[in-house]
């Protein structure tokens, strides 16, 4: 790692803790109710390790098999940073996604469910568990139907599952306060505190509507070159 990596990766999380926190402020909330969560997807050991030093300490991932290349060796030399599942999970890694990471983000089926009921029966420090919403009706980005939403935390209860809170991701191109907003109604409306939304484009709109975690990419590992 560079001092040029270091000081690069160090901006940068200034500038979005900076804004997190102001807009943190502006709802009359404490910047310390947000986790930043560093969107590590396709990134290199070096750049996230030049986030590790500047601070960071929750990251994100799309793919078990990223995770199991990558994070076994980050976290030996790491053992406090905390990985999270944010992408689409098939039912059969689940047991490799609980093995991985303390927080999963995207529970959206029942057949998932069953998987991580049956991984983590036998797990000594089970993941976080986030039930992800299709808030925008676009199925190719996951997601449980709104309508379908109680069914499935009456399932994930029934299994043993405890969920903290919901996920979303609000289609693009839109103003995202809206689904925010629903999403927040949504969670309160079923007695979970847990709101894993926003983004590099909107994590400040998603923390004065209530985010518990923000998903942010390439506001913090800049733009590739």
């Amino acid at each position: 790692m560079t001092h040029e990596d270091q000081s690069g990766a160090a901006a940068r999380l200034t500038e979005v803790t900076d804004r997190l926190a102001h807009a943190a402020s502006l709802a009359g909330r404490d910047a310390d109710a947000v986790t930043l969560i560093a969107v590590s997807k396709t990134q290199p050991v070096e750049a996230i390790e030049a986030l590790i030093a500047a601070g960071v300490r929750d990251f994100g991932e799309n793919r078990v098999q990223e995770m199991q290349a990558k994070w076994p060796d980050l976290r030996a030399r790491h053992p406090d940073v905390r990985l999270h599942c944010i992408g689409r999970l098939q039912s059969n890694k689940a047991a490799e996604a609980v093995a991985l990471c303390d927080a999963i983000h995207s529970v959206d089926r029942t057949s998932l469910v069953d998987a991580l009921a049956k991984a983590m029966a036998d797990s000594a420090s089970p993941p976080t568990l986030y039930v992800q919403v299709d808030i925008g009706e676009e199925p190719q980005k996951g997601g449980v139907a709104i309508a379908d939403l109680p069914a499935l935390l009456a399932y994930a209860k029934e299994k043993g599952l405890t969920i903290a809170g919901l996920m979303a991701v609000p289609p693009l191109d839109v103003e995202p306060a809206p689904y925010f907003a629903l999403l927040a109604k949504l969670a309160a409306d079923h007695g979970l505190a847990g709101l894993s939304m926003g983004m590099s484009g909107d994590y400040e709109t998603a923390a004065m509507l209530g985010a518990t975690c923000v998903r942010v990419g390439s506001a913090l590992f800049g733009a590739r070159g």
